[in-house]
């Protein structure tokens, strides 16, 4: 298996993340069979009220504003193939197994978009609410 790195780009957006969720998402490239990037970490209310009016997103209840700390509860993936950029569905449901696996090995709880029944969202992992 490749190893894979993260980007200068998803670095910075993966430190604007939870500490829990930074050490998940670095754990789960280590055991992803696909190479991914961090595409969003911490939004901007501006920017979620954009999402919501376009669709992309169905809340202002966002994990991705910042909370008390200053940081995001949430952040959002992109899976990167020899052939370039994906969406398919199959190929974000083998990176949340990383996802998964890497949250038992570490004791941190989280959720991934993927499995929310009103609106999939498959690109999308958050520490679970308490």
């Amino acid at each position: 298996m490749k190893h894979h790195k993260f980007s200068r780009s998803s670095m910075a957006k993966l430190n604007t993340c939870h500490p829990d969720l930074k050490k998940v998402a670095v754990r789960a490239l280590e055991l992803s069979p696909y190479d991914f990037g961090i595409t969003e970490g911490v939004r901007t209310i501006e920017r979620q009220k954009e999402l919501v009016a376009s669709g992309a997103s169905k809340t202002m209840n966002s994990r991705h504003i910042e909370n008390a700390d200053g940081v995001s509860e949430a952040l959002d993936i992109a899976i990167y193939l020899d052939s370039g950029l994906t969406w398919e569905i199959g190929y974000y449901r083998k990176v949340a197994q990383s996802f998964f696996t890497a949250a038992i090995e570490l004791g941190i709880q989280i959720e991934w978009g993927g499995l929310w029944r009103t609106f999939v969202d498959g690109v999308h992992f958050e520490l679970k609410r308490d």
